[in-house]
């Protein structure tokens, strides 16, 4: 296990990153999404996304030739796209419904079920001042939700 560093090589840098970037989503969405149904703003933003990610990949060097892909691999990476658009469709539509400052931390639910699903389907374990902050967590949500 990798320790909580901040260092562009480390986790914890590119786990603040997406934070960062996730904390954008929300806002430029509820920005664009007011001026256009949410499942049309979900594939817009899927258009723009499939050649940056692409053109990033290949020009790292680091896009696989698809041969080499198991198929188990392909299987999960193929369900992990559809979660992916499932969450996307709920998360628009979520946003053009209500308020980003609100939508945005229920959506963060996500945390509470993976340390739950990373537990009992992977056989992760966190320890008791982790499963504190899960539950720290769940409680933040709640409020929000409900204030």
């Amino acid at each position: 296990r990798q320790m909580a560093t901040f260092a562009p090589t480390g986790w914890l840098f590119w786990a603040i990153g997406s934070a960062l970037f996730a904390a954008l989503t929300a806002i430029f969405a509820k920005l664009g999404v007011g001026a256009i149904a949410p499942d049309a703003a979900t594939f817009l933003r899927t258009v723009f996304l499939v050649p940056i990610l692409g053109a990033i990949a290949f020009w790292s060097g680091k896009m696989p030739a698809l041969s080499s892909i198991s198929g188990r691999a392909g299987l999960f990476l193929a369900l992990s796209a559809l979660a992916t658009g499932a969450s996307w469709l709920c998360y628009f539509r979520a946003l053009d419904l209500g308020d980003a400052a609100r939508v945005a931390p229920v959506d963060k639910l996500s945390v509470v079920l993976v340390a739950i699903l990373g537990v009992t389907l992977l056989g992760e374990s966190l320890s008791p001042k982790a499963w504190a902050g899960v539950a720290l967590i769940f409680a933040g949500i709640v409020l929000v939700a409900r204030g």
